[in-house]
């Protein structure tokens, strides 16, 4: 059977206070024509979880958060953990983004760590993989995204508590995408490398993220093993989002 889209969008740092809950507003008031026939999730910033979580009540809508840290509780000032995320009442957290590996120097077995406790808090951990551009340039991209794999997934993955972003570090935020040809090839190397790491690979959700938008959906999102978009800019308006997630069930 074939896996239900999903349509993360990953507000970052931005949309905070009324923004945010105005840029809620709007996607609620568009929902109607994707309800039911994809998936949707927004993840913004921390201090809106909860107050967004209201928000949604009732609807189609999961809310998510952008990180969690690897342990319940602790010195570790700054952080969120799983379980607060989960009491906040969001469904889905974020880890291992590329500006976390990059901005924070957040290495596998960390990414390995928050996915592990987010979903013994009972989240759905979305695991970020990409490669940079440096190393697509060496030919490596396959080789990085294996390694990520074996070194970011947890014991006990499965598709019910995890999906995998394929996001390559060079596209996000730039408005460059990879060909189709490309985006195919990293997901279908995705999905087999995943065998031995998750249960039911075969029917975990892999979604693509770096640069989407309206203008390049339909063609992304219609990419074998491409089974949605973690969106970022384009997330930030609900017309736009939505138009992502329109492409996403439109034949």
């Amino acid at each position: 059977m074939a896996q239900v889209p999903l349509i993360a969008g990953n507000w970052k740092m931005n949309a905070g206070g009324a923004d945010g809950m105005a840029l809620t507003a709007d996607i609620l008031a568009r929902i109607g024509q994707v309800e039911g026939r994809c998936d949707l999730l927004i993840c913004p910033p921390a201090v809106l979880v909860a107050a967004i979580v209201r928000k949604v009540a009732g609807t189609a809508i999961a809310v998510g958060g952008q990180d969690c840290h690897g342990q319940v509780s602790g010195a570790h000032t700054g952080d969120i953990s799983a379980p607060m995320l989960k009491d906040a009442g969001a469904s889905y957290v974020i880890s291992g983004h590329s500006e976390r590996r990059t901005n924070h120097g957040e290495k596998d077995f960390q990414v390995r760590d928050k996915a592990a406790a987010a979903q013994a808090a009972g989240l759905i951990d979305i695991i970020c993989i990409g490669e940079t551009e440096a190393e697509r340039d060496d030919g490596q991209t396959l080789e990085v995204l294996s390694r990520q794999i074996a070194g970011s997934i947890p014991d006990g993955a499965s598709a019910a508590n995890t999906v995998i972003a394929y996001e390559p570090v060079w596209a996000i935020g730039t408005g460059r995408t990879p060909t189709a040809q490309e985006v195919g090839q990293a997901h279908a190397h995705i999905r087999a490398a995943t065998e031995g790491h998750v249960t039911d690979w075969q029917e975990m959700r892999l979604l693509y993220g770096g640069s989407v938008k309206p203008e390049n959906a339909a063609e992304l999102l219609h990419i074998d093993n491409v089974n949605g978009a973690l969106v970022g800019g384009a997330s930030l308006e609900a017309g736009s989002f939505l138009a992502v997630a329109l492409a996403a069930i439109e034949p």
